[in-house]
């Protein structure tokens, strides 16, 4: 069975295709910015990478685009577009759907209801759905959401201290994020530990960020609320915020509702906080050149993983595994050396050298640690492509 797993922007589309017998990646590719007068197509299979740049007015013909270079006569690897068994695709949040669906009218309805939680997610994956509906009418397209790992969390962990009319009636809870990407921390964890038992706590940095206790392999408490703007700061997104500040920024200011949500949306987070940019690569570099909002992005970023790891500490009783995936968890030594800096007395003690050194999945804990630090570089595409089967095929 092939899988094509698509992960979407309101002008990009980036996929993987796999073969679900061996879970093998045969291809992946990206289009880039749909809708412009030019477009760009790119596929890698093995050795062979081709770029086109083309018209692709939208998500329907970038995949129309996409399955004719996987069936190029000379390199493709599909004979032919029906030998694609589905599309899966790694959804955001559907409120009062949270699991694995074929797309359907009432998932997009479902998905709708939640434009005001995720407004730079969910308009972009309903349209494309809808469009890849009607080129592709025989292709089954399936929506993994990215809030049902979080469905085992606890009630006292997951619920605001809101009216409860607005908790029932408008979904309104912590639904938590970035699923796939834990729910892979977690297997591969399991694996590497060889139990299923362990207390492992998931880091999850980059662009987005956030942190999910787990336990037996089960989400038990995440950093991510209501919707993706809440938890950690991130590249550009305010994270957790007093609402009661909106109505002083909005009278200072004269900004409306709609604009200042837009603000903290697009130039909170690292952004904000820096003033200069929301890539933590940049940020790093100006504050080792001395810039003081640099340095206080820095600072609060890593300040708020260590308070969000702290509550998951006492959450579980311990951790036997803190896990770094992302592009900041795998790639940063700086963050995660900070992260783990005097956190000796909870039985963490990181090996400075190997965090500096390390590459690809690996561990960087001192023999001295009762808790295992380690670098899971996260798939979530092949958890998607594994819920698109599961889909297809229920028990």
């Amino acid at each position: 069975m092939l899988v094509l797993v698509a992960n979407l922007g309101s002008t990009s589309f980036k996929y993987r295709l796999y073969d679900m017998s061996n879970e093998r990646c045969l291809a992946r590719g990206a289009v880039e910015r749909i809708g412009d007068a030019e477009s760009r197509c790119m596929v890698s299979i093995g050795d062979w990478a081709d770029e086109r740049i083309m018209s692709v007015p939208d998500h329907g013909v970038a995949v129309e685009a996409c399955l004719d270079q996987l069936t190029d006569p000379e390199h493709g690897v599909l004979k032919d577009a029906s030998e694609v068994a589905a599309i899966g695709f790694k959804a955001v949040h559907g409120g009062r759907l949270s699991g694995v669906f074929r797309v359907t009218a009432e998932v997009l309805e479902a998905m709708a209801e939640m434009n005001a939680a995720a407004p730079a997610h969910n308009p972009p994956y309903i349209a494309a759905m809808k469009a890849m509906q009607q080129r592709f009418a025989d292709l089954p397209l399936v929506a993994a959401f990215e809030t049902d790992f979080h469905q085992s969390i606890p009630a006292a962990r997951k619920e605001y201290a809101i009216p409860r009319d607005w908790a029932n009636e408008f979904h309104i809870r912590k639904w938590g994020f970035h699923g796939a990407s834990h729910r892979y921390i977690a297997t591969r964890t399991a694996e590497l530990l060889g139990r299923d038992d362990a207390r492992v706590i998931s880091c999850h940095l980059g662009g987005s960020s956030s942190l999910t206790a787990i336990h037996h392999g089960k989400s038990v408490m995440t950093t991510m609320g209501m919707t993706p703007q809440t938890g950690l700061p991130q590249n550009n997104r305010v994270g957790d915020f007093d609402p009661f500040a909106l109505p002083l920024i909005i009278e200072r200011t004269g900004l409306t509702l709609a604009q200042t949500l837009t603000r903290l949306a697009s130039e909170g987070g690292l952004l904000g906080l820096s003033g200069r940019s929301g890539d933590i690569r940049d940020v790093e570099q100006a504050a080792e050149q001395g810039d003081a909002g640099s340095q206080l992005a820095l600072d609060v970023f890593v300040e708020e993983i260590r308070r969000h790891l702290g509550g998951m500490l006492v959450a579980l009783g311990g951790a036997d595994a803190i896990v770094f995936a992302g592009g900041i968890g795998e790639n940063d030594a700086m963050i995660r050396g900070r992260v783990c800096a005097g956190l000796e007395e909870f039985g963490i003690v990181a090996d400075s050298a190997a965090n500096e050194s390390l590459k690809g999945e690996t561990t960087f804990h001192a023999p001295s640690s009762r808790t295992a630090l380690w670098v899971i570089p996260t798939n979530e595409e092949i958890i998607v492509a594994r819920q698109t089967v599961s889909a297809l095929h229920p028990a």
